[in-house]
């Protein structure tokens, strides 16, 4: 199926320790999670809350395991913040990045995102709906960010995300359409997707060539149901165990293995399931996902 020399397989660290809620793993440390990671037998990760912001000191932990930085997380806020204050924030994420060999961004508009709040309902329709005013601000600065990406040897994948801006597949598309297809792509995250009630399949196959990076999370639906029915949070989601490892739930992976491979995509796949360490032991987790993908892909 893929190509080795152009698709690697990574792992984020989320599963260790929760970027959204740190006491979901507080007590598991960067070189337990690096090295746990490696024995798991991927290639890369993205980076988390406990790596050290020293580029010289993460390279080393990274080289001693045989891992890379395959990209990170950017909080962008363009349609309630200054253009300038993004790109200041984006441009220091760079550089770091650029230190630790990355070559992708993944940016998420966090304005007005109700992700973080435990007492708010994700699938209740509670979040911000923008107007045409805010939808060209967001597509407009994107574009610029995403010319900035590119002049530095990055991409910048938009990450779609369940209580933001961009949910739906709707969303999502018209972002697409909105935006230069040279300087944004998309973080596709198979999980959200299917937590929003969409066919993660649609848009891969309406913009193949906008993927810019891949997010395996795995759903476990009738967790996903009861969220629903008691209008739970998204972090309350996490705590009752609506994302997994692929091959672990109810998602079907191997149409999406398929498109992707036929799509001729190149880059990441990363496994990103954020689950509680305490329930669900990392390692075996990442393990599992890892014989999971072996079998299907043959990475």
């Amino acid at each position: 199926m893929f190509d080795k020399e152009k698709v690697f397989l990574g792992i984020a660290p989320i599963g260790w320790c929760n970027d959204d809620m740190p006491e979901l793993g507080a007590e598991n440390t960067f070189q337990q999670i690096v090295s746990e990671m490696a024995l798991a037998g991927f290639a890369g990760c993205e980076i988390g809350n406990k790596f050290p912001r020293d580029a010289e000191r993460l390279n080393k932990a990274l080289r001693l395991r045989g891992l890379k930085i395959a990209s990170c997380w950017f909080s962008s806020f363009l349609i309630t913040e200054s253009y300038e204050e993004n790109k200041a924030k984006f441009e220091e994420a760079l550089k770091f990045l650029r230190s630790v060999g990355a070559d992708r961004i993944n940016v998420s508009e966090q304005s007005y995102s109700i992700q973080g709040m435990r007492d708010v309902p994700i699938l209740d329709d509670r979040r911000h709906i923008m107007d045409e005013k805010e939808w060209n601000m967001l597509a407009e600065g994107l574009d610029k960010l995403g010319k900035i990406a590119l002049e530095q040897g990055f991409k910048l994948c938009f990450h779609h995300h369940m209580g933001t801006v961009v949910q739906t597949a709707d969303e999502t598309d018209r972002l697409m359409e909105m935006t230069d297809p040279k300087y944004v792509f998309l973080c596709y995250d198979i999980g959200h997707f299917t937590f929003a009630g969409e066919n993660p399949l649609l848009i891969l196959r309406k913009y193949p060539k906008r993927v810019g990076h891949v997010h395996l999370k795995d759903m476990r639906l009738p967790v996903v149901d009861r969220v629903k029915k008691e209008h739970l949070s998204f972090l309350e989601a996490i705590f009752q165990g609506a994302f997994t490892v692929p091959g672990d739930g109810d998602v079907d992976f191997e149409p999406v293995y398929k498109a992707l491979d036929e799509a001729g995509y190149e880059g990441w796949l990363l496994v990103e399931a954020e689950q509680d360490p305490a329930l669900a032991d990392p390692l075996e987790y990442a393990i599992k996902a890892r014989d999971h993908i072996r079998q299907a892909t043959g990475l």
